[in-house]
């Protein structure tokens, strides 16, 4: 006969997510807030990647117009808020330096469109994810593509924050904080625009986003940029190559 105190157990009946209803659930995690002034920019544009956040990395060096935080990251450590700078009267950047977990990515979406900040047009700077691009990428090859709220597609050509950029291939998806911001423009009927660029860390794409940059929304903009700001290698692309869905 066995013996019940010193046998193994049996394995459990439960699944493991049916044993977590036995256990307390965590805290939620306070929501994160914005540190500013009531602002109505008439365009609010969003840097995520290195590439462009080098465009702006000297104008990063001044006093933020305005901080976005979320709560559970250490404020003792660099690059952990999110600062509103001012581009012109009408006009503020968003630098998110650091990335920002999927599971808080829409609270972060929501609380920069809030009543406190009400742009009337958004542009979003990210980059391409391999895996999630139906096709083949080289990174030897700079490439951009859009997404579009509704509210940007129906304005007129001359209006259009990336004039000339062509349609993110079907079939290719977005994630991240770009596309909650992009979902939560399309809620509130934001005109918005998400530019996905590749290779993610190159210097002809700091290029390629002012060109675009230039040609659109901030026309006449000077950028001051040094050769400190172009200091980027291919080396964590070149091997990545997706062939999703193909």
């Amino acid at each position: 006969m066995e013996d019940v105190m010193t046998e193994a157990a049996p394995p459990s009946r439960f699944l493991e997510e049916d044993l977590n209803i036995f256990t307390t659930p965590s805290p939620p995690l306070p929501k994160p807030f914005l540190i500013s002034q009531p602002h109505t920019p008439s365009l609010l544009i969003v840097a995520l990647p290195a590439p462009s956040l080098a465009l702006f990395r000297r104008l990063r060096s001044s006093t933020p117009a305005a901080s976005l935080l979320l709560p559970e990251l250490p404020l003792s450590r660099p690059n952990h808020t999110a600062d509103l700078f001012a581009l012109s009267p009408s006009a503020l950047l968003a630098a998110v330096p650091f990335p920002v977990p999927a599971h808080r990515a829409h609270a972060l979406a929501r609380a920069l469109l809030s009543a406190r900040m009400a742009p009337r047009s958004v542009l979003l700077l990210d980059s391409l994810q391999p895996p999630n691009f139906r096709g083949s990428l080289s990174s030897d090859e700079t490439l951009a593509f859009k997404l579009e709220t509704s509210a940007e597609r129906k304005s007129a050509d001359a209006e259009k924050m990336l004039p000339g950029v062509p349609y993110y291939p079907s079939g290719s998806v977005v994630d991240g904080l770009g596309a909650a911001i992009l979902a939560r423009c399309q809620v509130l009927n934001v005109r918005a625009s998400l530019c996905v660029s590749w290779p993610r860390f190159d210097a002809s794409v700091v290029s390629l986003v002012k060109g675009l940059l230039q040609r659109g929304v901030l026309r006449g903009f000077e950028f001051d940029l040094g050769d400190e700001d172009l200091k980027f290698g291919r080396s964590e692309d070149r091997v990545l190559h997706s062939e999703l869905y193909i």
